[in-house]
């Protein structure tokens, strides 16, 4: 939470005259341990429904905490970044791609990271559990892109440029071999990685970057797009998702909030509003090493290597 400036010091710094004041000590524990937890989410799909969806999570998550839960869906993957390192957020579910930006510009920290059922190539879940997936290249089962070389020249869905696996892992993929996407194709941003499929679907792309497996978003609406569409190539693993909180955070609400979703995710009623979100089976502890993999793949392809 943004620390509590009193009104002359707010004076001075809408004047430029300071760039930040001491926090009184009631307002460092306020911004510790704040009254209200305010939890962000990214867009993976239609913004007004995943609002929908963390709305009950939110409810049970102030139930376990004994505190009042705010719920937003961020507009893209780098407001929810900004909103932590702001203080507007106090949580945030993070791929892992924004964990790296938020952990190396703001010292965010890493609680959770998520555990999902493994993909089988049909959009059926596996019986094993892991904590890591894969990006895919998507394309039209009667496209006439054949190999890797063939997606030059044609129009990409892709997500955000620190999307994980909507942009990153699948630049970075190609980059090893020797396909630049960036210079040699049109990439065409959309919002959520079910208007990357549909995008594929209607024609308005020759290929989608999206996770795996993503085509399962529009499953209902769209009952042949497994048929109508195949893999052309899948990334390296990719460490699954986070739950990420602000660096100021204490270390006793860090433990309570990584208590609560863990304890929510065996209920039966929160195992099926994480699932309804993400995809997400439970929750696993985590360390910032495990993103290692994510922070080269991201400067190989921002430094052009």
């Amino acid at each position: 939470m943004r620390k509590i400036i009193t009104f002359i010091g707010s004076l001075l710094l809408a004047a430029g005259l300071i760039v930040s004041l001491p926090a009184s000590p009631a307002s460092a524990a306020q911004s510790r341990n704040p009254k209200t937890i305010r939890v962000g989410f990214v867009p993976s799909e239609n913004a007004s429904t995943m609002q929908a969806r963390a709305i009950p999570l939110g409810k049970m998550l102030s139930k376990r905490l004994g505190k009042k839960v705010q719920v937003t869906v961020s507009t893209d993957y780098n407001s929810i970044v900004e909103a932590l390192g702001s203080g507007k957020i106090d949580v945030g579910f993070l791929p892992p791609a924004s964990y790296v930006q938020a952990h190396k510009q703001y010292g965010s920290k890493v609680l959770l990271q998520v555990v999902r059922n493994g993909i089988n190539h049909d959009g059926s879940n596996q019986k094993k559990m892991v904590s890591w997936y894969r990006s895919l290249i998507l394309v039209r089962k009667d496209s006439n892109i054949k190999s890797l070389k063939d997606l030059e020249g044609k129009n990409i869905a892709v997500q955000d440029s620190t999307s994980s696996s909507g942009y990153i892992f699948p630049i970075y993929y190609l980059n090893a071999k020797g396909i630049d996407v960036v210079k040699n194709a049109h990439l065409v941003t959309v919002k959520g990685h079910d208007q990357g499929v549909l995008a594929l679907a209607n024609k308005q792309a020759d290929a989608a970057f999206v996770y795996q497996d993503a085509r399962n978003l529009v499953k209902s609406d769209v009952p042949n797009i497994f048929k109508d569409t195949r893999i052309l190539a899948q990334t390296m693993k990719i460490p699954n998702d986070t739950i990420t909180v602000r660096k100021t955070l204490s270390s006793s609400l860090d433990q309570k909030i990584s208590k609560a979703f863990m304890q929510i995710v065996k209920t039966k009623k929160g195992k099926k509003l994480v699932e309804n979100l993400y995809g997400i089976a439970g929750f696993e502890r985590s360390k910032n090493s495990n993103f290692n993999v994510v922070r080269k793949a991201y400067n190989s392809i921002t430094q052009g290597n």
